[in-house]
């Protein structure tokens, strides 16, 4: 019997002793000091000030460390019943900074609409954000000024406009024809949707990205970092709590996150170069009516990356940042969409009187002979619409939009919002408030249409510019910019789905409408669908 290392096990025993005891100090110093901070913001305090809005108490670092332990999905039902409890306004003390959760559609509208501007800003990013986002050089995270607003006008301006979105539509054909012949390759027609769709979706953004010729084994390489960050995301959390003290004790955590980073980098900017390339060797005349044929018949997002000057810093874009900005294009569309492709779809395979409907109506449009549904035919469906708005407002992708921050002190809904405050709006409540929506679970599209007053709507304002009702894209000024994009999306695909496939449950199976959180709110039970060409 081998020996045992009695001095070996005394010298570990010490070493973990030790690693202990400074965690105990570090928690009891960090402890007392939140407490006498607490203590003295109480006693001298003014007597009249307004409060925050209120929550449950919270005992300084252990609670908030709790707390930070958790997504906002995990949170979710903690603050529904917080809500009940406490009202339309709930503050948890999550890290450093109190968040305030609002679940009010009027407050969300009198904070982000008639107030906008003091609402508009981000919180501080995390060290791993700040990393990801080259220091905040992008449109979701970039703080409320002249760098935001000009890399919003860029991504607006030069490629959401409607002109442009024109000019994507052969792109889009394009991927309908590689979706469509994955589906049929699936044997017995039994297909897992949510893996067809998300290459699908990632394709097209990389074509509006860098172009349509890109090969698919480009794109897969891509698509296999995107997947990774994105499983990675929540195993990298604990990196942003106290970062300093856990680049000491979690090296192998942040070893692992610069491998990502730097894999990113490694994927992305031989594309961009190309891209450059391209760019220097094309004539300076516009492009609009180029040739289909050699693969520049389109402006990629990355082209108009390439002429930007910051407006403070009186620069060009550097790699890092563009790179950024190229990551946010691809990922903030993919999962999204897809995530809300799947959902409608599921509804109409739960509901096949729904499909059938939707399927009569495309008809009716396009005729018995078409091939697919065309863009311009998109606008005569109303029932589509329908059908997407309520997928929308039933099934957000995300329950939560991005954080805000406050500009400058604020009062809200009788309660004081203060300066650097952050505060985030709960979507999928909004949605599904018995107060505004009749029956709000059920998936019923004919609460959409214009019936001359007898749905809940007549036409429906998404953007929420006159009064909230959902709010699945946000509103006001951090709006997603994309909300059109995604719209033209959701409704090209969906009529093409229903207008080329019979869609049914399979056999022995049923649809579970049960939500999980990943980096969107997607469903527990991922859809299997048997289908069968209609043509």
């Amino acid at each position: 019997m081998k020996p045992t290392n009695f001095p070996l096990l005394r010298k570990n025993s010490e070493s973990i002793r030790q690693k202990m005891e400074i965690w105990f100090l570090i928690l009891v110093t960090l402890s007392v000091a939140a407490l006498l901070r607490a203590t003295l913001n109480l006693l001298f305090s003014a007597p009249n000030k307004k409060s925050l809005p209120p929550g449950p108490l919270t005992f300084p670092v252990v609670g908030n460390f709790l707390w930070l332990r958790k997504s906002f999905s995990d949170l979710e039902p903690v603050l529904r019943s917080l809500h009940a409890r406490y009202g339309p306004m709930v503050t948890l003390h999550v890290g450093s900074r109190p968040i305030v959760f609002v679940a009010s559609p009027a407050l969300a509208h009198e904070a982000l609409i008639h107030r906008g501007v003091i609402f508009a800003d981000r919180p501080p990013p995390s060290a791993t954000i700040r990393l990801i986002s080259s220091n905040q050089h992008n449109i979701n995270t970039s703080s409320y000024g002249p760098t935001w607003r000009l890399l919003r006008r860029n991504l607006t301006a030069e490629i959401l406009h409607p002109s442009r979105l024109r000019s994507y539509s052969h792109a889009r054909a394009r991927v309908l024809n590689i979706l469509g012949a994955g589906l049929k390759s699936q044997p017995g027609g039994v297909v897992r949707v949510i893996d067809h769709f998300q290459y699908a979706m990632f394709c097209l953004l990389v074509f509006m990205c860098f172009g349509d010729g890109l090969e698919e084994k480009q794109i897969k390489q891509i698509q296999e970092v995107s997947r990774r960050v994105m499983v990675s995301q929540r195993h990298f959390n604990a990196l942003d709590f106290w970062p300093r003290l856990s680049k000491l004790i979690l090296r192998k955590q942040w070893k692992e996150f610069y491998e990502l980073y730097e894999c990113r980098k490694r994927i992305l900017i031989p594309l961009i170069g190309a891209r450059l390339k391209a760019k220097q060797e094309q004539p300076s005349k516009a492009r609009e009516d180029g040739n289909e044929s050699d693969g520049d018949w389109i402006v990629p997002y990355v082209d108009t990356l390439l002429d930007l000057e910051l407006p403070e810093e009186k620069r060009k874009l550097e790699e890092a940042e563009i790179v950024s900005l190229s990551w946010e294009f691809l990922n903030a569309g993919t999962d999204t969409t897809s995530t809300a492709l799947e959902w409608i779809m599921a509804n109409l395979v739960k509901y096949p009187e729904l499909q059938d409907r939707l399927y009569n109506e495309i008809k009716s449009v396009v005729g018995q002979g078409a091939d697919q549904v065309k863009e311009e035919d998109l606008q005569r469906m109303a029932y589509l619409k329908a059908v997407v708005l309520e997928g929308l407002r039933r099934h957000p992708p995300g329950h939560f939009v991005l954080p805000h921050a406050v500009k400058e002190d604020a009062e809200l809904g009788g309660y004081a919002i203060p300066k650097d405050a952050t505060i985030n709006f709960m979507v999928a409540e909004m949605g599904r408030n018995p107060e505004i929506w009749e029956d709000p679970m059920a998936f019923k599209p004919e609460r959409f249409l214009n019936s001359g007053g007898g749905g809940e709507d007549s036409g429906f304002d998404i953007t929420g510019s006159r009064e909230i009702k959902m709010m699945p894209f946000g509103v006001g000024r951090r709006i997603c910019p994309a909300s059109g994009l995604a719209m033209l999306h959701l409704e090209y695909f969906v009529a093409n789905l229903v207008w080329q496939f019979k869609w049914r449950t399979v056999a022995g199976e049923e649809v579970d409408l049960s939500e999980k959180q990943e980096f969107t709110m997607v469903m527990k039970n991922p859809l299997r669908a048997q289908i069968s060409s209609r043509n």
